[in-house]
C-alpha cells in the first residue's frame, strides 16, 4: 500500500511539472524567439517603438545597436537592440494577435 501512495505521489508530482512547462515554460520561449526574430530582422528605414516609448526611424544597425531618428526633433539616438520593442508597421503598431491572425 505504501508503496502505491509513493508511485500515485510521484505521478502527479510529474502531471503539475508537465503542465508547468506547456502552460508557463513553453510560451514564454516561443514568445522571446518571436522577439528576436523581429529584432534580427530590423532594416534602415523601419519605424520602431522602444520597450521606453520612444518612437523613431531606423537609419544605422550595427551588430548590437541601433541607432534611430526621432520624428519631432531629428535628433539621432543609439540603443542597444534589447531595447526595440515593436516594429510599427504602415503607421499602426502590429499587435501579436494580428500577427497571430497573419500566420494562421
Amino acid at each position: 500500500m505504501p508503496q502505491q501512495q509513493l508511485f500515485s505521489s510521484i505521478g502527479f508530482m510529474v502531471i503539475v511539472f508537465g503542465a508547468m512547462y506547456f502552460f508557463m515554460i513553453r510560451p514564454t520561449q516561443k514568445r522571446e524567439k518571436e522577439v528576436n526574430k523581429m529584432r534580427a530582422n530590423l532594416k534602415v528605414g523601419d519605424n520602431i517603438i522602444t520597450i521606453g516609448g520612444v518612437k523613431g526611424k531606423v537609419i544605422k544597425i550595427g551588430d548590437d545597436f541601433v541607432v534611430i531618428e526621432s520624428s519631432n526633433s531629428k535628433t539621432k539616438l543609439e540603443f542597444v537592440k534589447s531595447a526595440v520593442g515593436t516594429v510599427i508597421a504602415d503607421g499602426t503598431v502590429a499587435t501579436e494577435k494580428e500577427e497571430e491572425k497573419e500566420e494562421k
